[in-house]
């Protein structure tokens, strides 16, 4: 499992003073691209391959909150795929200092062809990155987003 420490700033708090369900969403992106960017896939590799990480739905659940400042630890696994690496579910956890969940985001996508602007297999690199790297214990497999 990836994880990446980050605190909770100014911006990311709501009007109940605390972090906003949007912060939420932010922060667990960020993360996916601190782990492609340190894994062989910065911006400016997807930007080469024309190919790009598109969400379809985003599940955010909440169990305690996030202040201000508040240190928070963001992991990122791999709870599905397809086999042919078209369609991806993420899971992602909010977890505080002392390992206590705050919240988890469960993401759903794919990889877009930047160029023909319509789902697509990854580069294998990629799908077996995927694969090695993050798998969830829970995992499992999606159907292909591609048409038979």
């Amino acid at each position: 499992m990836y994880r990446k420490t980050l605190v909770a700033g100014w911006s990311d708090m709501d009007f109940n003073a605390h972090m906003g369900a949007q912060a939420y969403l932010a922060k667990c992106f960020d993360v996916r691209m601190m782990y492609f960017a340190e894994n062989g896939y910065p911006m400016g590799e997807f930007a080469r391959l024309r190919l790009g990480p598109v969400g379809m739905k985003d599940e955010l659940e909440y169990f305690r909150e996030v202040g201000l400042l508040q240190e928070i630890v963001v992991t990122l696994s791999v709870a599905g795929m397809s086999a042919d690496g078209t369609r991806w579910r993420l899971r992602q956890e909010v977890l505080r200092s002392d390992s206590k969940p705050c919240a988890r985001v469960t993401s759903t996508g794919g990889w877009m062809d930047l160029t023909e602007r319509k789902l697509t297999t990854p580069p294998d690199a990629l799908l077996a990155l995927f694969k090695r790297d993050i798998a969830a214990d829970d995992f499992v497999e999606l159907p292909s987003s591609l048409k038979a």
